[in-house]
This record gives C-alpha cells, structure tokens and sequence, in this order.
C-alpha cells in the first residue's frame, strides 16, 4: 500500500517506518493517524518483518505534536472521536507481535510523545526534546499520554510534566526514564537499527510472548502476572522455535528460527 505521509524501507527483518512531513514539523492529523495505523497493522502481519523503528523526517522533529490547525475547529464529539482513533493507534502498538523501537530524533511534543510513549521503548538524539504543553491550549494529552506516562514514571513526574506543559531536554528525559539511551543525531538510526538487528535474531516467538507478557502483567496483581508468564513459558515448549533455540545452543550451533 502507498502512503502518503509515510516511508517505509525494510531490509534484513526491520523496518524503518519514517513520518514524512518535515514542513509541519511531522505533526500529526487524522490522515496521519489512519495511515500510520495500517501501516503498522500490516508489518504486523508481515513475517519476514521482526522489529520495527520509528522515527521523524528532518533534523529538527520525530513529531511535534497533532495538528493543531485541524483540531482547532472541533466540536466535543469530534475532538473525543479524534482522541480515541489516536488511542487506537497507541494500543495497536502496544499489542503488536513485534517490538517497536521509537528513534527521536528531534521535537517530540504533545501527540508526538504520546507515540514515543506507546512504542516498546525510546532512543532519542542528545537534541530531542520532550513535553505535554497541552494544557497551555486549554485541552489536555488525548492519545493516551496521561495513561502511559504516568505508569512509566510514576505519578509524581507525570504530574509535574503534563500539569507545567514544560518541555525538557533529552538529558532530563533519559533520568527520569522516558528514554532508554541518547546519542548523537548521526549515532541515533544506526544505534536503534542495530539493537533492532539484536532482538531479530532471537526467537520471533519468544519476542512476542515476552512483549505480551510484561505489557499484560502491568495491569494484573504479581501473582496473577506470574501466572500469565508460566503459561506462556509452557505454551512455548510446544513450538519448533524452542526445539531450534535449544537445540542450536546444545549443539553449539547458531539458531535459525522459523517462527513456528
């Protein structure tokens, strides 16, 4: 499918997903949205796809929030019915089989940070800025950014953050644990392509139950969540990739897993 705000090149098992509108700064509007959700929904599906990176076209914005202009106009149903596609969105990505690595390269703002926050885990240039300044609008984060910052880094932070409409720099961001690890801008898609190449050589399966079990285990009790896990663990031993993963490593052989 050809998209018009998108570019997508996979090489070797991973995908780059770039959004692509440097002269707005990559903002984000409801064209955006449904392009990036079926564009993810079909990478999903792909199998020779392992891992997926997104990031931002142009040096200045990874995305530097939704599209203030379309959204100034809205009435209440519409900005909730707006709210909620771009939740779709975020939970899409967080219920995809394969890991989504976010590369911030720049602004990551409002909408924008709200789709960092949504992907398996950040890496960010040393020039990447952060914020909610939502409430500086009059409105607050719609696309779930009150939901996963706060469980990220607690409630404290998120409050300081959403309720100041503060942005922070990337050094700020990498202490209070919204982002993984900075680089330099040239390091950043080199560095998040790699650590994607690391996690696709791995058992695709194993991957995917992992991703599957620490997002579900963040909305059970302890105990419930170790329940989960065991059940994942075995349900594993029942498949070709833990034969091929176990067997490679008696066999002091590299695995070549199938998937299955």
């Amino acid at each position: 499918m050809e998209f018009k705000n998108l570019l997508i090149e996979t090489s070797d098992g991973i995908s780059t997903l770039t959004i692509n509108r440097p002269q707005v700064l990559n903002a984000l509007n409801s064209e955006v949205v449904q392009e990036l959700e079926c564009a993810l929904y079909e990478l999903d599906l792909d199998a020779a796809v392992k891992a997926v990176v997104v990031t931002g076209a142009g040096e200045k914005a990874f995305v530097a929030g939704a599209d203030i202009k379309e959204m100034a106009g809205l009435t209440a149903f519409e900005a909730q019915d707006f709210a909620r596609r771009g939740q779709r969105l975020m939970l899409l990505i967080n219920r995809m089989h394969k890991p989504v690595i976010a590369a911030v390269n720049g602004y990551a703002l409002g909408g924008g940070l709200e789709l960092a926050l949504a992907c398996d885990f950040i890496y960010a240039s040393e020039k990447a800025k952060f914020g909610f300044p939502e409430v500086g609008l009059g409105v607050i984060p719609g696309f779930g950014g009150t939901q996963n910052l706060s469980r990220l880094i607690g409630p404290n932070k998120a409050n300081e953050l959403v309720f100041s409409g503060r942005i922070i720099s990337a050094a700020k961001a990498l202490s209070w644990g919204i982002v993984n690890e900075l680089f330099s801008p040239e390091e950043l898609l080199p560095k998040a392509l790699a650590t994607a190449q690391e996690i696709a050589a791995k058992g695709p399966l194993g991957v995917s139950y992992a991703k599957d079990a620490i997002a579900s285990g963040l909305n059970m009790t302890k105990e419930d969540g170790f329940r989960y896990e065991a059940s994942l663990f075995g349900v594993l031993f029942a498949t070709g990739d833990q034969r091929e993963g176990m067997g490679a490593f008696l066999d002091k052989r590299t695995a070549e897993f199938k998937g299955n």
